[in-house]
Order: structure tokens, then sequence, then C-alpha cells
């Protein structure tokens, strides 16, 4: 049984990250704050879906640009360590976490539809389905970042070049987000959380900034080394 005040504050942190997402949102596409990668119009509200203010936040320092009518001002985040490579790595972190987040909701609600399970086990067909739409979709969102910036590179080289970018980012966020869901589901509750429930997606929020925390080194590696292009 789930507690009520755990309820309260599921709902109270799923309804900030909706409304912290529609806000970003609004920012770019209402306000006209286009950015110039047209992939992170998804990016920074998908963030902020499970980052919630932190979210807005980040956006607000690190991506958002003057009105497209504007007299041109450069970008509101320039000033604020825009070639650093903390910077970098941030934004890399977002750009493979909001493909994953896609696929973990996707996943969560396809696995709640089907009644799938792995081994007798919920949590493991959860694991296997996130996974694959987590790398499907977290690669189609590098292979939108690469082929803008590489107009003239085949498709197929940009792909591969997206999977070479990414694949270990996207492990690396899922592991930080798999590990707190197993904490969730074997340790901190003694049955597993109805996914049509607040209580499971707030906790998939928290499992989900973890998946950036534990994701972000690895970026920062990346585009370091030159393997993934900084953002």
């Amino acid at each position: 049984m789930v507690p009520t005040w755990l309820t309260v504050l599921a709902w109270i942190a799923i309804g900030a990250g909706c409304a912290s997402a529609a806000v970003v949102l609004y920012d770019i596409t209402v306000a006209r704050r286009r950015q110039p990668m047209v992939i992170m119009t998804a990016v920074w509200p998908i963030t902020a879906l499970y980052s919630g203010p932190l979210g807005v936040l980040g956006y607000a320092w690190l991506g958002r640009t003057a009105p497209k009518d504007a007299p041109s001002e450069g970008n509101s985040s320039e000033g604020h360590g825009s070639g650093s490579r903390w910077r970098a790595g941030i934004l890399s972190a977002s750009h493979c976490g909001a493909g994953c987040t896609l696929g973990d909701i996707i996943g969560g609600w396809l696995i709640f539809a089907t009644g799938w399970t792995l081994f007798g086990e919920r949590l493991f067909a959860e694991y296997a389905v996130e996974f694959v739409l987590a790398w499907s979709l977290g690669i189609a969102f590098q292979y939108f970042a690469i082929a803008p910036m590489r107009p003239d590179m085949p498709a197929r080289r940009a792909l591969a070049n997206a999977i070479k970018a990414d694949t270990l980012s996207i492990v690396a966020f899922q592991v930080g987000m798999y590990a707190w869901m197993a904490l969730v589901a074997k340790v901190f509750f003694d049955e597993p959380l109805p996914i049509n429930g607040p209580a499971f997606w707030f906790m998939m929020q928290i499992g989900l900034l973890l998946g950036f925390l534990t994701t972000y080194p690895v970026n920062l590696w990346l585009v370091h080394a030159g393997i993934k292009e900084a953002m």
C-alpha cells in the first residue's frame, strides 16, 4: 500500500514536471526562442519533465536564445561559460537523457498494457523493453544532432557515428535509472508499485535524475575524447 503522503508528494512532483516542460516548450515555440539545433526543441522540455524547476533553470542558463524577431543579441546563455567543458557535458547528457526518458516512459506504459514479465519478474521486462526503446530513441536523437551539423555526410555514416557516440552514454544513463528502480522494487516497498499510479512515476523521475548523474561523466569523457561532438 502506497502511503498517502507519498501519493500527494508524487502528484506535486509530476505536476511540477509537466508545468516545467510546458513553460520551456512555450518559451521555445510561442515566444519564438528557436533552438539553433532543432532536436533541442524536444530535448529541453523532456529534460524539464523529469527534473522540474531544475530543468527550467538549466534551459534558462544554457539553452535559452533571443526571440527570433528580436535584434541580434546572441544566445542568452553566452557569458555563462558557453564554451566550457562542463557545459558541453551537461548539454550532451541532457540530449542523451531525453531519448532515454522517452523510451523509459513508453516502455513503462507498454509493460502496463501488456502485462509482460521476464523470468517471472515485471522489473526485468521493464529493463529489457525500456533499454531497447531508450537505445533506439537515444540513437535517433543523436542522429538528428549529427545530420544538421554534417549535411554532406551520408545518412548511413551519420547513423554509425550516432551509434558510436551515444551507446555508452545511453548505457550509463540506464544503469543509474535501473539501480534506483531496483531499490524501489526490491528494497523500499514490499510489492511493486503500480505503473498506473503516481508514486511509480515519481520514483521514475528520481531514477531519471540519477541516470543524468551517471551519464554526465561519461558524456564529459566522450566529448573530451572527440568521440561525441560538443553541442
